[in-house]
Parts: structure tokens; C-alpha cells; sequence
């Protein structure tokens, strides 16, 4: 895990030397590119993480794959319904994945609520500091997501919120394990990091950094482990030959509505509708996968 981490801050810092070479087009062009690659990529092997799954628990396939259709289409219906709900869960969910990605290996509670909410305060911590040195553009994307003027929202004081909350589960925890404050400085040294990024970058650029060298790198090799016992070149290789058909079909469904829709305001509600769609499941599964890996470990 600590080489893990040392080279996604090896990758951020070396990010950042680029942004004084690139444009702010290009850093957009370079953050989608990595989005669509490394972001799709590892969120592209969700079937055969339940068939996986599925010999491991008593879980029918069919059960968790019925599960995992029914949340694309729910969050389809909701982009397409009410569109400022479903950027709302969007947004918590996705604070909830961050947060269990970066402390999947580090588990502080006993209790599975105390554990959600942890990972959720955490991953929300994440966003809404990036959102903080990006408020403008921030705010003109989700005008264009729900149609709603939104300027109501003080993110500042959701950050400072959120920020206590945070500190005060760091002292919890930093008084009841051991191995949080063994982790703590370093942990700390990772949220400069991330602030340093935040502001210096653009938001895409700034966003495609975290996700793909702190998220999806990380997921892709628990995923791999997971998949094939360990993780190798030869089985990250198998694993981006079984993940190639589904991150080929929402790449062409992504081009797609961008050439039928680029001139329409609805393209932005239909490209988050179509990453929600793929996010929600992907959490699903991502969670079972780990509960599967800690029940292993027991």
C-alpha cells in the first residue's frame, strides 16, 4: 500500500511540473483522456467482479446482477426526473467510494455504520476541497446538471462542517488505534498534497490526477488481486483484455451523445446521467468485493 501511495505522489508532483507546460485546453483534453481511459477502465470489470463474488457467498449471480441493472436504471430515471437529487447522491456516493478505496486497508471500526460514515466524511472532505479553489466552475457545471441556479450553496462553510467532523474522527481515532497513529502523519502529508494539487490545477485536471493516480490505480490492482490472486503484469494484462468490450461500448456510447448532442444544454444532464449510471453499480460491486476480501482475512 505505502508503495502504492508513494507513487501516486511521485505521479501527482510530476502532474503538476506539467501543468506549467500545458495550456488550460490541453490540460482538460489530457484530464479526459485519462478519465476515459484509467477512470473507465477500472470500473469496467464489474461483471466479472460478481461472477467472482458469486463464488464466494451464497449470493445468486442473477440476484446481484438484477441489483446492479436496477441502480443503473434508478439513476438513469433520477438524472432524467430530478436531476439536483440525483447529482446530490452522485456526490455522497462517490465520497463514500473515495473514502473506502483509500482506507480499505486500514479499517478503525468495528461497526459497519461508523465505517460507512467515516469513508463517506473522508471522500466528501475530498470533493468539496477541490470544489473550494474551483467555485465558479463548479457552480456553471451543475447549472448546466439540474437547471437550477445554485449560488446559494456556501461551499466554504460545507468545507469548514465537514472539516470538524473530520478532525474530531481523526482525535477519535487517533486515541482508540494503534495503527491510526501509526498512519496519522502520513495520512496528514497526503491532504497537503491533495490541497496543493487542488489549487494549482484546473478543475478537470486537478479531478483526473486524484482519480486516476489516488482512485482508479489503486481499485485496478485490489481488483486484479482479487480477480486473479495477484497482482502481475501478466494479470493486469487479463484483466484489461476481459475489461476491453465494456469500456469499447461506453466509449462509443460517450462519443456518441457528444456528436448527436454537443450543441444541446441537455448533453451535460445525459453524459453525468450516463457516468452516474456506470458509477452507482460500480460502487455496489466495489463493496462487496471488499466485504468478501475482509471476510478472507478474518
Amino acid at each position: 500500500m505505502l508503495k502504492n501511495t508513494n507513487f501516486s505522489i511521485l505521479l501527482s508532483f510530476l502532474s503538476l511540473w506539467l501543468t506549467s507546460f500545458l495550456k488550460n485546453e490541453s490540460q482538460i483534453i489530457v484530464g479526459f483522456i485519462l478519465i476515459l481511459s484509467f477512470g473507465i477502465v477500472h470500473g469496467a470489470n464489474d461483471l466479472l467482479l460478481i461472477k467472482k463474488i458469486n463464488s464466494t457467498e451464497k449470493t445468486t449471480y442473477w440476484k446481484i446482477l438484477f441489483n446492479y441493472i436496477s441502480i443503473v436504471l434508478l439513476a438513469i430515471i433520477l438524472f432524467t426526473l430530478v436531476p439536483w437529487l440525483a447529482m446530490l447522491l452522485f456526490i455522497l456516493v462517490s465520497s463514500y467510494h473515495f473514502g473506502e478505496q483509500h482506507w480499505e486497508n486500514k479499517n478503525f471500526y468495528s461497526s459497519k455504520i461508523a465505517t460507512t460514515l467515516f469513508n463517506t466524511v473522508y471522500g466528501l472532505f475530498i470533493l468539496l476541497l477541490l470544489f473550494q479553489f474551483h467555485k465558479k466552475e463548479v457552480m456553471t457545471i451543475l447549472l448546466g446538471i439540474t437547471g437550477l441556479s445554485l449560488n446559494f450553496i456556501n461551499i466554504t462553510l460545507l468545507l469548514i462542517i465537514i472539516s470538524f467532523i473530520l478532525l474530531g474522527m481523526f482525535i477519535y481515532n487517533f486515541y482508540s488505534s494503534k495503527l491510526f497513529q501509526k498512519n496519522l502523519a502520513v495520512e496528514l502529508l497526503y491532504l497537503v498534497v491533495f490541497t496543493i494539487l487542488f489549487k494549482v490545477g484546473s478543475l478537470i485536471w486537478a479531478f483526473a490526477i486524484y482519480f486516476i493516480f489516488w482512485h482508479s490505480i489503486p481499485s485496478l490492482l485490489d481488483q486484479t488481486k482479487f480477480l486473479f490472486g495477484d497482482v502481475s503484469i501478466s494479470n493486469f494484462k487479463r484483466y484489461c483484455k476481459s475489461a476491453f468490450l465494456y469500456w469499447l461500448i461506453s466509449i462509443v456510447g460517450i462519443i456518441v451523445l457528444y456528436f448527436v448532442l454537443k450543441d444541446y444544454k441537455i448533453f451535460d444532464s445525459i453524459f453525468f446521467s450516463f457516468l452516474a449510471a456506470i458509477t452507482f453499480p460500480h460502487v455496489f460491486v466495489i463493496e462487496r468485493m471488499f466485504h468478501v476480501k475482509n471476510k478472507k482475512t478474518e
